[in-house]
C-alpha cells in the first residue's frame, strides 16, 4: 500500500547553540578530569535525553548547593545561578566550575553595570526560570523588578523614574519582548535598555526560521522539553505566523498521529537544548508512515562558537 506524500520543512538553523554545546562539553571534560561523580546544580540544559546521557557517564543532578560533598566539583547550569551560589560553594572550599552561557553573564554584567551606576533594574522575563532567578540574584533583592507582560509594566511600582535600566532573559519570544520594552518605554521615557539586544542570537535565528516555514506548513513540530523557555517561544511562534497546528514534543514517541491526519506539509524545528538525535528520530518516524521530501528551510548560518573554562582547557591541554 503506497504511502501519502509530505513535504518535511527542515528549520536551519535549529538545535543546539553555543551555550548549550558548551555546558554539554563542561560535564564530560569535568567526568574526564576529576572522575565520576561530578555534582551538577540544576540540569545542565533543559533537555530530558541529555540530562540522561550525562546521569549514565557519571553526572548528579541536584537542585542545590547544599545537596553536593564538599569533596566533589560541582558544575553550575548554563541557564546562570545567583552570586549568592558561587559564594557559598567557596565558603565551603568547593571546586566548582561555571557553565553559564557566556550570553546570560554578559547580562548579569549589564545588570550590575547599571546598578553600579545607581539605576533600579527591570527584568523582562518568567518568573521562577533558572535564568530569571541566577539573573535578578546578581543584585540585592528589591534592586531588580520582574515584568512578564505588558500589563505588568502598568502596576511596576519604582524609587525613581529617572533612574531606571533594564534587561531580559536570553529566551524569550522577540515580539512578545518588543511590546514590553516599547511599553516600558511609553511609561519611562528615561529607561536605559542594552546596548545590544539581550535575547540571543540563537533564539532570534530559530524563530525566524519558524516564521518563515510556518504559513507553508499545515502542522509544526517542536522538539525540546516542556520546560525549555526558547522551545516553548518556538510553539507560539509558529502558532502566530500562520500555522493552524504547532506542538512541543520531546521524542518521535509523543507525536499525536491523530492530530495530523491528512496533513501535506509539517515543519520541523527543534529547541536549543535539544540534539539533533531526537530530530532524526522524529523525521525517521514520519518516513515509516509517509513517502517524504525533506525541504531545508535556511533563514541563518551560525559558526559561534564559546571556550570551555581555562581550568578544564588545561585539564586537556
Amino acid at each position: 500500500m503506497s504511502k501519502p506524500d509530505l513535504t518535511i520543512h527542515l528549520a536551519a538553523p535549529r538545535g543546539f547553540c553555543a551555550g548549550v554545546d558548551r555546558a554539554i562539553k563542561i560535564v564530560e571534560m569535568a567526568l574526564d578530569k576529576w572522575g565520576a561523580p561530578v555534582f551538577v546544580r540544576h540540569e545542565i540544559v533543559h533537555n530530558k535525553f541529555v540530562v540522561d546521557g550525562l546521569r549514565e557517564k557519571g553526572a548528579v543532578f541536584v537542585e542545590e548547593l547544599d545537596e553536593c560533598p564538599p569533596d566533589r566539583p560541582v558544575i553550575f547550569s548554563a541557564h546562570g545561578v545567583p552570586k549568592s551560589v558561587p559564594a557559598a560553594a567557596e565558603a565551603r572550599e568547593m571546586v566548582y566550575v561555571d557553565a553559564t552561557c557566556p550570553l546570560v553573564s554578559k547580562v548579569h554584567i549589564e545588570a550590575q553595570r547599571h546598578a553600579d551606576n545607581g539605576l533600579q533594574m527591570v527584568m523582562i522575563g518568567h518568573a521562577g526560570h533558572p535564568e530569571t532567578i541566577g539573573t535578578m540574584g546578581q543584585l540585592p533583592e528589591g534592586e531588580v523588578l520582574l515584568v512578564e507582560t505588558v500589563e505588568d509594566v502598568a502596576t511596576l511600582d519604582v524609587r525613581d523614574p529617572a533612574r531606571l535600566a533594564y534587561v531580559t532573559q536570553t529566551t524569550l519570544s522577540v515580539d512578545d519582548t518588543a511590546d514590553i520594552v516599547a511599553a516600558l518605554q511609553e511609561r519611562f521615557p528615561a529607561i536605559q535598555g542594552p546596548h545590544k539586544e539581550d535575547i540571543c542570537y540563537a533564539t532570534t535565528n530559530r524563530q525566524e526560521a519558524v516564521k518563515a516555514m510556518a504559513p507553508e506548513c499545515d502542522a509544526l513540530l517542536v522538539v525540546g522539553a516542556p520546560n525549555s523557555s526558547n522551545s516553548k517561544r518556538l510553539v507560539e511562534v509558529g502558532a502566530r505566523a500562520g500555522c493552524a497546528y504547532a506542538q512541543l514534543v520531546q521524542r518521535a514517541g509523543d507525536i499525536d498521529w491523530r492530530a495530523l491526519d491528512g496533513i501535506r506539509s509539517v515543519g520541523i524545528t527543534a529547541g536549543a537544548s535539544a540534539p539533533e538525535v531526537l530530530v532524526n528520530e522524529v523525521i525517521d518516524a514520519f518516513r515509516d508512515r509517509f513517502d517524504v521530501t525533506v525541504k531545508p528551510v535556511v533563514t541563518a548560518e551560525e559558526n559561534v562558537e564559546f571556550k570551555v573554562p581555562r581550568v578544564l582547557r588545561m585539564a586537556t591541554a
